[in-house]
């Protein structure tokens, strides 16, 4: 926003011709020492923004005709049998949790003149970064594995759904509420997206990333995200008539490696 603002642009000037606003101005959740004031920098980076722009928005003459916000499907308490659609019960039971509730809520408009879309994302996968760039060294070496026990659920998606599911969001009148942005096929474990992604790059893909040390790298609120996870589908998001271009993990890793 405030990028925004010193380019010389401005609600005034730009919100009577957006058909969508999407909220992604946000500090990476794993870059830096996790501390009291990072803690506060993620708080901030999401919840603070969104507010402003959720307010500009319920202030605008002539609003956008769609608010897209993206979070996480850390909204949803990790679990090794539950399984969660858009209308799942969550969001008050860890930081990270009630850091997705307060930024929903943070995003919310009065009255209806703006159609509202949030979508849960899962691990974004896709080439140039992101989390496939945080493994791709260590796996090319044939050093990559599970992490932790690997019976955890990874719900992933492929840049390019999560892009589209995005303009679905935009274009589609009809589509309003939560969407999970999962692939269709999210119901991958740790372990099975670790020998996924080894067949993918030819090298093997067994030695574990050990719990301890996880903790001892991230912290135990963070170390949740990596060695705890939900099984997501997307039953909403497939109901509102998006269809995948990589609904299968070894399709999505394949043209993600090629």
């Amino acid at each position: 926003m405030q990028g925004f603002a010193r380019n010389g642009y401005g609600w005034e000037r730009e919100g009577r011709v957006c058909a969508c606003i999407k909220r992604r101005f946000i500090s990476p959740v794993f870059s830096c020492r996790w501390n009291e004031a990072f803690q506060k920098e993620v708080i901030s980076s999401r919840l603070e923004t969104t507010h402003m722009m959720a307010t500009a928005i319920a202030k605008a003459p002539q609003p956008p005709q769609a608010w897209v916000l993206v979070t996480g499907v850390a909204y949803y308490q990790p679990s090794l049998t539950a399984e969660y659609d858009e209308d799942s019960p969550g969001g008050d039971f860890d930081f990270f949790s009630n850091l997705v509730t307060k930024w929903e809520a943070a995003a919310r408009l009065p009255g209806d003149s703006t159609r509202q879309v949030v979508v849960r994302s899962g691990v974004v996968l896709g080439r140039g970064g992101g989390a496939i760039g945080h493994m791709l060294l260590p796996f090319r070496l044939g050093l990559g594995g599970p992490i932790g026990s690997g019976h955890q659920f990874f719900p992933w998606i492929h840049i390019g759904d999560l892009a589209g599911i995005l303009v679905h969001a935009l274009e589609a009148s009809h589509v309003q509420g939560v969407l999970n942005g999962v692939a269709p096929a999210s119901a991958t474990t740790n372990a099975e997206f670790a020998r996924a992604l080894g067949a993918a790059l030819g090298r093997p893909a067994f030695i574990p990333f050990p719990s301890t040390v996880v903790r001892a790298i991230f912290g135990q609120e963070r170390a949740i995200m990596l060695l705890e996870g939900q099984k997501v589908v997307p039953r909403r998001t497939l109901a509102a008539g998006y269809q995948y271009s990589f609904p299968e993990l070894g399709v999505a890793l394949k043209e993600i490696i090629a």
